[in-house]
Parts: C-alpha cells; structure tokens; sequence
C-alpha cells in the first residue's frame, strides 16, 4: 500500500512539475496541422487573425501627440481575447506563432499587448513551413517580438488610416457619398484608368506581311517570311508581281547553339502572374488556395518577394530530380533577389516535401500545388540545350530583298522536360519557331503559294489582373501581402470591373501569288475580344481624375513607391515611424484643407452632350445614385427633368449626343404575351424585360432597344423553363418555404435559410409542418472566422481584406469593420513529446 501511495505521489508531483505551454497561431487551420508536432505538454489555440484594430471614428489616432494610435479589441475577438487570456494565465510559456512577416510580427504584438503577458514567460517563434522540422526548430530558436517590423506595420496602418479618414469625406462632398480612396488601392485605379485612355487614343494602322510557302522531300513544307513590311497594299501587289515566275534557293544557312535557363522558384506576385496565365485564376483565389497548402504543411509561406531556397530545399530538389529524370538533369542554382526590399531570410515558394507530388486536396488545391512543384524542381534544373538554323532564302527576280525562314531544334531539353513558363506575351502575329526541315546551301526551293496579308497595329493590352500585379511590382508599389487585398478591394468598389467582352468583325485584305496569278480575297477576323480584363468604371475615372488634379501626391506613382521604401527603412530599424508620417501628412493635410474651396461643379461628375433637337433642353450625362445617367433638362426649370440609365457598355467619356437620346426611347413596349405587355428597360442591374410584373434580364447581347416580341417570349419561357426545374415543392400557404433542386441536390429554403434535407427522405413528401422543423433545427450559419466585412469609407487602407481563411482575416489597413463572435478553437494535445523536451531542455 505504501508502495503504491508513494508512486502516486510521484506520479502527482510529476503532473503538477511538467511545463505547461500554450502556443498561439493565426488560423485553426493551422493550429491542427501544429498540434500533431508538439508534445502533450502543448495546447495550441488560435486567434483567428488579428484581435485588436484601430476603432472607427476620429479619435482612433492622436496626432498632436506624434500620431500614437488606440487600439481597441475588436467586438468579434472579445471572447477569443477571453479565452486566450484564460490559457495564458495557466501556462508556463506563451509562444507566439503568427506569419513571419510584418502583418504576422503585429498580430504578436497585439496578442502580448491584449493579454497582458509577462515578458519574462513569453516567446516569439518563427517559421517558414508548416513540418515537423521547422517547427521543433522554431521551438528551439525562440526570440523577442520585433518592434521595427511591428513599427513599420504600425506606420502603413496609421498612414492608411489618415488618408482614407481625411480624403474619403472630400470625395463625399464633391463627388459622390459613400466614396473612398486609399493610398495603393488609387494608385492601382490609376494604372488602369491611364491603359483604358491610352487604348482608346489609339489610332491603328495596317501594313502587309509577305510569307512564302515551300515544299521540300517528302511533301514536307515550311514558311518563310519577308523581314519588312509593305505599307500599302499597291506596294504589297507591286511586290507579289515582281515574285511572278520567280525562282527560289538558299543562299544562306545559319546554325547556333543557344540554351535556355530556367525562372526563379515562385514569389508571391510570380505565383499570382503564372496561376492567372496558366490556370486562370483570379489573384485572390490564388492566394486563398496557397493559404490553404501552407497551412497543410504543403507549401513553404505563400506571401514573399524571396527566391532563395534553403540548403534543404536545395538537395531536397537535387534528389528528386536525380529520381524522376536522371543526374544529368541536375543544375543547383542559387537565387538572389534582385529587389532592395526583399527579405532573404525567407524563401521563396516551393514545396515542403519534393518527394511529393499530389496534395491529396480538391483539385484547384491539387493544380496549384502542382504548379508550384514544378517551377521548383525546373529552377534546380539543366539548361535546355537549342540548336538555332536561320536560312536566307533568295528570290531570282527580286535582288534587294530575303525571305527569312527559322527553325528551332531541342538537343536536349534539361529544365523544359518539367516545366516551361507562360508570357503575358499577346501578339498572335508572331510564331514561336517550329524545326525546319533538311536545308543545304544553294538548294532549290519548289514553291507554292506567297500571301501578302493585311495586319493591323494595336494598343497595348488592358490589365489582367496578374498583369496589374507584375506593373506594382515592377513600380515597387505594394508589398506580397497587398496585391490581392487592394484589387479585391478596387473591384469591390466598383472603381475597376472584371469582365470578358465579345470582339468585333474586321475585315483584312489578302494577296495570293500561286501559279503566277495573284488573287485578292477579303477574309474577317473578330478584334477587341477581351477576357477576364480589368476596365475601370465611370465612377472610377471621377474619382481618379480627381485625386490626379487635387491630391497628385496621393496617386503619385514615385511618391507610392517611395513610401514603401520608408517603411522598410522603418523595419530595419533605420527612421522613426512617426516622424515619417509627419513629413507627410503636414503636406496632405494642407491639401485637404485647400480642396474646401473646389466647386463640385468642377469635379467632373458630369459631361454636355448638347440639346435636344426637338425641346431644345440641355442634354448631359452624370452620376446618380446607382450609377451614370442620362439626363434632358434640369431641376431649375418647372418641367421635371427625364432620367434614363446607360448601358454597361456605354461610357459616360464616350457617349455621344445620339447614343443618350437613344436612351430615352426605353421603356419600350415590346408587344403582348398571354394578352400582358411586355416592356423593355434598363435597370440598375441591367436589361430587362417586365411581364405580368416580373421581371425577366435580358441576356448578353440583346439589346433593350432592339429585342423582338418573339425573342422577348423566348427569355420569359426560358426563365419559366428554368425555375420550374429548379422548383421540387411549394407551400401556397407560406410562399417563404420551398423545397428546391440545387446544385448540389435538394434543399429547403424557409425564411431565406437554406437547410438541408435528411438522407433517404424524398423531397417531394415533405410536409410545410416538417420544413419548418427543420429548419428551426438547423443552427444559424456564421462565418468560418468572422461575420462578412461592412464596407466604411473612412477607413481606406487598401492592405485590408476579410476571406474565409485565418490568416486572411488579418484586420489589414482597410476600410471594414468586422462584427460577430466566434469562440477560439478548441485543440487536442499531440501525443509527441520531442518539442516538450525541447523546451524542458531550454528551460535548464
């Protein structure tokens, strides 16, 4: 009995000795993933992203006292805050695991501040991959909060706050309510704004391209150009008549070896630029997914401008390579960034596990890690091997000029056998070279046919959202954790539209030369046919031409980049914080000031078209409250002035006299259906068609001014078709309960929540008593972290996004607020005890 007493007692004393720690990251996600590498001696908890913001209104920062900010716990983090606060107050060690960068560095330093932790039992890890290795390494290495990164966050957050607190009610008096502005996000409307008046100032011009035909042994054919190109087509003809009864040999052979090397493992704006290119994702479904692959332990951290890879990942990459493609495809290579501000300690994106090539997730998860596996590998590996033939060919009756023909052989394709990298590269004219045939020196050459064929010049191209990214990169505007959040945010605004767009038919001339006959054919081609570019909005270009005339500096794009250079300066320690924002905002401030005497009449909210040819009123064009209009007459006068609402393809700069009058013929009877009027107009959301006091939208392409009676009853029957469809059962007694077929099978909507349907109940059975029921079964839907962001125009920091990821719900200097409450995330303890050694071993 003492014997067992006494080992008891052991065993209760070493219960109560072991060291307890609490380890607190930023998302659930990855505090799961966590939890399996720390021993029993660890809970790792959550706080869903930042727990402490700038509160709303004027008195969040203090400037006559050097700009010191007050911080407020958020509403939805209070009883996160709660229960951290709670864990904390039990553990021997607090470790702070948020990301290794700025944003992550605050997140910390908020965490320290809200829970009043003792310093003496607090530690600040750090890691760039979520795996065993990293993480116990982290444990091992623990340091102290930095307080320049937290400073230089500090400052982006104050400064953001400033501009869009001070700017945004200017934009409401003179412009528009409900507007704002923020320091990167006007920037990034800029650049678009700037392209779209650029396409439109130019003017295009055509010449006339010369290929040639030849047939070679075997049937086989190749094509040959002329360097130069004729203007006209007079010229183009002149020429193809000189090549009548022509003979063709070559008179030169040109062969050089050449290689190609391969791209630097992926950053952040590289990942988003080739994803876009090569997968079409958006920039923020690309960080979202990365997001996703970090916090698994896929993938290195996703928000970086390194591309240096660890020793490692170094010969993690050699040996998968040696086992997939042989030694001969190994090339180590180590990167060096080229940007100033480019944190080297971090790495660039890659995997964690090269031996691994699936990631087991959904498939956007599967294509992206893929993605990033590859361009990984291929940066560790061999030159491709190129052999370059270029053969002049010569023209008997022509002496001045060459047709010129190139080829391209692979010798041996080192990286290109793992991965080749797409281009932003939009000019269909050119041909990448293809392998020309057996060629010798003064052959002769059967010829075929020679087409001269008209080409036009065009604008450079509208931003793509990936496209945007590499320009602010290569500006040095924004960091990697702002790309996705300041164009989700211009977007959500509606100063910038995502959108595909039809071309249009154009016709081009084309010479033949066959047989010694030359023919002329007319052919047509569709041009201007965009996808998935960024236009910006007539309410964008308002606003931008606004802040470019009254606040350059704002929109100035060396003064934004300049302001990125001095916050790095503040993270390494180099200038004081506040001090920089005084140098700016005594400037800003002044201007702020000086925009009170602007008349609104001069903000460019509206534009004269002319008068009406039949009323004589004044016709224009302005902005409403849901967006341009067109206007005849004016509210002085004792007639009420006519209202009507462009169209989304019509533009307030653009729209002509005849276009606006145009506008006023709708709504338009359109004929009868069921003896009802249908009726034609256009709305806030667009085109539409109102029968029997429905209302039906007008697909893309049909035009509210020209839809026919018949075509109008196609959209109503095909509407009709399509809900009754998606109908399964209805209650005539509660037209709020139905029980619809969705996309992912049945389900009931009552009261406007959508509530499952119990496996093996038929659906068309249910009752309204039991729809109901379910329905009051079914639990709220809330956020994964949050409740969704409300947009507040006084607070514009363009870096502040809300996802339904952790680390995404990082309150980044933006304009929302979130609310809702979320309990922190409970965690289990894992059943290793290395790290618990680790830190015992610390400990002595």
């Amino acid at each position: 009995m003492l014997l067992l007493c006494s080992v008891f007692a052991s065993f209760e004393q070493l219960f109560f000795d072991m060291p307890k720690n609490l380890v607190i990251v930023e998302s659930p996600a990855k505090a799961k993933t966590i939890e399996g590498y720390l021993g029993p001696d660890f809970i790792v908890k959550s706080s869903f992203g930042h727990v402490r913001d700038l509160p709303k209104g004027d008195k969040a920062i203090n400037i006559a006292a050097g700009f010191i900010p007050t911080y407020e716990i958020s509403d939805d983090k209070r009883e996160v805050v709660s229960q951290l606060k709670k864990a904390a107050q039990e553990a021997d060690l607090v470790w702070l695991a948020s990301d290794d960068d700025r944003e992550g560095e605050a997140i910390s330093w908020h965490l320290k501040e809200a829970l009043k932790l003792d310093e003496s039992r607090t530690r600040r890890i750090v890691f760039h991959e979520i795996t065993k290795n990293a993480i116990l390494k982290a444990i091992q290495s623990p340091r102290t909060i930095d307080i320049d990164l937290v400073n230089a966050q500090q400052a982006r957050r104050v400064l953001d706050r400033l501009v869009g607190f001070e700017l945004s009610p200017i934009l409401w008096k003179k412009i528009k309510s409900g507007l704002s502005a923020g320091r990167v996000q006007s920037v990034a409307v800029r650049l678009v704004a700037e392209r779209e008046r650029e396409v439109e100032r130019f003017n295009t011009t055509s010449a006339f391209k010369v290929t040639a035909t030849f047939v070679v042994e075997k049937g086989r054919t190749f094509t040959a150009s002329l360097p130069e190109r004729f203007a006209t087509e007079a010229e183009a003809n002149a020429f193809l008549e000189k090549c009548k009864g022509a003979i063709y040999s070559v008179l030169n052979l040109e062969t050089k070896p050449t290689k190609k090397t391969p791209a630097p493992p992926f950053t952040t704006s590289t990942l988003q630029q080739e994803a876009s290119r090569k997968l079409g994702f958006s920039v923020a479904q690309t960080m979202t997914l990365a997001q996703k692959l970090y916090e698994a332990g896929k993938i290195s951290y996703m928000r970086t401008d390194s591309v240096n890879l660890s020793e490692t990942a170094l010969e993690g990459a050699k040996n998968a390579i040696k086992a997939a493609y042989g030694d001969q495809y190994v090339h180590t290579r180590r990167y060096k960034t080229k940007s100033e501000s480019a944190q080297e300690a971090h790495e660039a994106i890659r995997p964690t596990d090269f031996t691994v090539q699936k990631t087991g997730g959904d498939r956007s998860e599967e294509r992206l890690y893929e993605l990033i596996w590859k361009r990984a590998i291929a940066s560790q590996m061999a030159d491709a091997q190129l052999e370059k033939t270029t053969a002049t060919i010569q023209i008997s009756t022509v002496a001045d000029k060459h047709l010129v023909a190139t080829g391209e052989v692979v010798k041996f394709e080192g990286f290109l056998a793992a991965y080749i990298e797409s281009t932003d590269n939009e000019d269909d004219d050119e041909n990448d070279s293809k392998m020309l045939p057996p060629l010798h020196i003064g052959q002769v050459l059967t010829f075929s046919q020679m087409k001269a064929t008209q080409r036009f010049s065009h604008a450079a191209p509208r931003y793509t959202e990936a496209s945007l990214v590499k320009k602010l990169e290569e500006m040095g505007i924004g960091r990697p954790s702002t790309y996705a959040p300041t164009i989700s945010t211009i977007i959500k605004r509606e100063y910038v539209v995502k959108e595909s767009r039809e071309g249009k038919p154009r016709n081009y001339q084309e010479l033949i030369l066959q047989n010694d006959n030359i023919t002329t054919k007319t052919n047509t081609e569709i041009t201007g046919a965009e996808k998935n570019k960024l236009f910006p909005t007539d309410i964008g270009l308002v606003v931008n031409d606004f802040l470019v005339q009254h606040f350059p500096a704002v929109v100035d794009y060396s003064f934004t980049a300049n302001v990125e250079k001095e916050f790095d300066e503040i993270a390494h320690g180099k200038i004081v914080w506040n001090q920089m924002i005084d140098r700016f905002y005594k400037g800003f401030h002044q201007t702020v000031t000086d925009t009170e005497s602007i008349d609104r009449a001069s903000a460019g909210t509206s534009r004269e078209l002319g008068v009406h040819p039949e009323s004589g009123k004044k016709v224009i064009v302005r902005l409403g409250r849901f967006g341009p209009m067109a206007q005849i007459g004016d509210t002085e006068g004792e007639e009420k002035p006519q209202f009507a609402s462009l169209q989304k393809n019509q533009r307030m700069e653009t729209i002509t006299l005849e276009d606006a009058l145009e506008l006023f013929k709708l709504p338009r009877q359109v004929g009868l259906f069921e003896d009802k009027t249908m009726t034609a107009a256009v709305g806030r959301f667009g085109p539409y068609i109102r029968h029997d006091s429905k209302f039906y939208s007008l697909p893309k392409g049909d035009d509210p001014l020209s839809v026919t009676e018949e075509r109008a009853i196609e959209i109503i029957q095909a509407k009709r078709k399509a809900d009754s469809e998606k109908m399964i059962k209805e209650f005539p007694e509660n037209p709020d309960v139905k029980v619809l077929n969705g996309r992912f099978g049945p389900y009931i909507v009552a009261d406007g929540k959508n509530v499952k349907i119990p496996k093996g109940t038929d659906p068309a059975s249910l009752t309204l008593e039991q729809c109901l029921q379910l329905a009051a079964d079914t639990p709220e839907k809330k956020g994964r972290f949050a409740s969704k962001t409300t947009a507040k125009a006084a607070d514009t920091s363009e870096a502040k996004t809300t996802t339904k990821k952790a680390s995404s719900t990082r309150k980044k200097a933006a304009s929302a607020d979130t609310g809702g409450k979320k309990p922190a995330a409970k965690t289990k303890k894992a059943s290793s005890s290395t790290a618990s050694k680790a830190v015992t071993s610390k400990k002595k």
